[in-house]
């Protein structure tokens, strides 16, 4: 399935829906499925995992309708490699981890 055909599908099953939710209810349920992806990516199954990138992809594909946006425009600027250096495959050099507290161990979070 192509970005533009996952846009139409989900417009016509959910968007009356979407459209009377709202935008800021949208995002909390995408930060929602976001975070039963990450789940899924430390502790489940690759069926799970898939599951929860297609739940992302929906509310990804839901909000993009509900502000007019493609998806296929959001991601051109992708369509010849690294969109800061220009690269493929990227040439900039790796963010340097965060230490995340007083014990020094380094976070998930990244600076650049």
């Amino acid at each position: 399935m192509e970005l533009a055909e996952l846009q139409e599908v989900i417009a016509a099953t959910f968007g009356e829906r979407d459209a009377a939710r709202g935008r800021a209810p949208t995002v909390a349920w995408l930060a929602e499925e976001m975070g039963e992806l990450a789940q899924a990516v430390r502790k489940g199954s690759a069926a799970q995992q898939l599951h929860e990138l297609g739940d992302v992809l929906a509310w990804v594909a839901s909000l993009a309708n509900q502000l007019g946006l493609s998806l296929d425009d959001a991601v051109a600027r992708y369509a010849r490699g690294c969109p800061t250096c220009g690269h493929l495959p990227c040439a900039c050099p790796p963010p340097r981890p965060v230490p995340s507290g007083p014990d020094g161990t380094d976070s998930p979070q990244m600076l650049s």
